[in-house]
């Protein structure tokens, strides 16, 4: 689950980070109000969506940039005039782009130089680690292949946390000394505690700011957590926005699915994350694309299959979908006959191919065979898949 910006800030503040005071409104009546609340001097405009590139995103009015500095109150206002309500398109929202709800003004920061900073877990090691970069205010992608040894990073073992000395060293690395160092240093310590807390799965600041005085401040703040570790957060769940959530998404999560929409048009139904991804491959792989990831986990009920059909079919670009499932906990007649009463539910007017394999695997081929459905059946995982891109092909 992602959070916005100025959901970000209240908890750094809880966890003593330090960033500039703000406020966030969604109404322009609030706008004036809100801006007292800031001190005098600039004033930053900041659009609230879930995507990062803000700053470099066009409107789809032509405006430029979800994030605007200005210099009075009367600018700012116009700004965020100009970005409420409007659809902001970002390198990573797609052209579709997002409706800007909620503005965020916060004050102007004196910014000596800006850094990059990031705590996140590492796959290759199953380790948090502390991802560091002099070269803020870039996306750390570029710089990780143009020049890879500006990138610091350390690696934290969960039974011990994050150390003093670890801390320390990525301060060094960054070029900080005396006073702006330890500073740097109480913040990282501070952005783990944080990120462990929280169940935090990302925590991105960028950029991360040293200022004249010899402070250090988080200026911007981009946050995800573990959906499978929101039950010991209700405080964090409250910030949940269901509108910058996909609406077929947010009706999985209602079944306990596992559902992400793609851009394709071959809808698929697996159980297991593993062989969701391999099924979606093997799509790909004779020249399809699918339309979705869609785990039903090893447990679904005929209930959960059935909202998965419905779910499935609320895509319009969907054309086709393919069903592939190897049962050992879940069994396959389970799967045949949540798949028959999906069908018959939604009436069901496109293709459909069956792949079943293992606990009931006859029982449940038997059920779909005799249940008037007009379902092909296949024999393996690549031939479900060859099948289905060659009969949507020829629609």
């Amino acid at each position: 689950m992602n959070i916005h910006e100025y959901q970000a800030k209240q908890l750094f503040e809880k966890f003593g980070i330090p960033c500039p005071r703000g406020a966030a409104t969604s109404s322009a009546e609030e706008f004036g109000s809100s801006i007292d609340k800031l001190g005098d001097g600039l004033i930053v405009v900041k659009s609230q969506i879930h995507a990062g590139g803000r700053g470099k995103g066009t409107f789809t009015d032509g405006f430029q940039g979800g994030v605007k500095l200005a210099k009075t109150k009367e600018e700012a206002i116009d700004y965020a005039n100009k970005m409420l309500g409007n659809t902001l398109v970002t390198v990573q929202t797609g052209p579709a782009g997002r409706e800007v709800q909620t503005i965020y003004f916060t004050e102007g920061a004196d910014i000596e130089k800006e850094y990059y900073l990031a705590i996140l877990m590492d796959r290759a090691t199953s380790k948090p680690v502390v991802v560091a970069s002099t070269e803020g205010g870039m996306d750390i992608e570029t710089v990780a292949e143009e020049t890879p040894e500006k990138i610091f990073k350390a690696f934290v073992d969960p039974a011990m946390g994050l150390q003093a000395y670890q801390a320390r060293k990525i301060a060094f690395a960054l070029g900080l000394e005396g006073k702006q160092a330890g500073s740097c240093a109480k913040l990282i310590f501070n952005l783990y505690r944080m990120f462990w807390e929280t169940d935090a799965s990302m925590v991105e600041v960028n950029p991360l700011i040293s200022t004249p005085d010899g402070g250090v401040m988080a200026l911007d703040a981009k946050v995800g957590f573990d959906d499978n570790a929101l039950y010991r957060h209700s405080d964090i769940v409250a910030f949940r926005d269901l509108n910058e959530e996909d609406d077929k998404e947010i009706e999985a999560s209602k079944f306990d699915l596992n559902y992400i929409a793609l851009d394709g048009n071959i809808a698929c139904l697996v159980n297991g994350a593993g062989l969701a991804m391999a099924t979606m491959d093997i799509i790909k792989h004779f020249g399809g694309e699918p339309a979705n990831f869609l785990d039903v986990g090893g447990g679904a009920t005929a209930k959960q299959v059935t909202a998965a059909f419905k779910i499935i079919l609320s895509d319009e670009n969907v054309e086709g979908i393919l069903v592939n499932i190897f049962g050992g906990i879940m069994q396959c007649d389970i799967i045949a006959e949540g798949v028959i009463e999906a069908a018959k539910a939604v009436s069901l007017d496109k293709p459909l191919v069956v792949r079943l394999e293992g606990t009931n695997v006859e029982k449940g081929k038997k059920l779909l065979a005799e249940s008037g459905i007009e379902i092909t059946s296949a024999d393996s995982l690549a031939d479900a898949a060859e099948k289905i891109v060659k009969i949507v092909k020829a629609q």
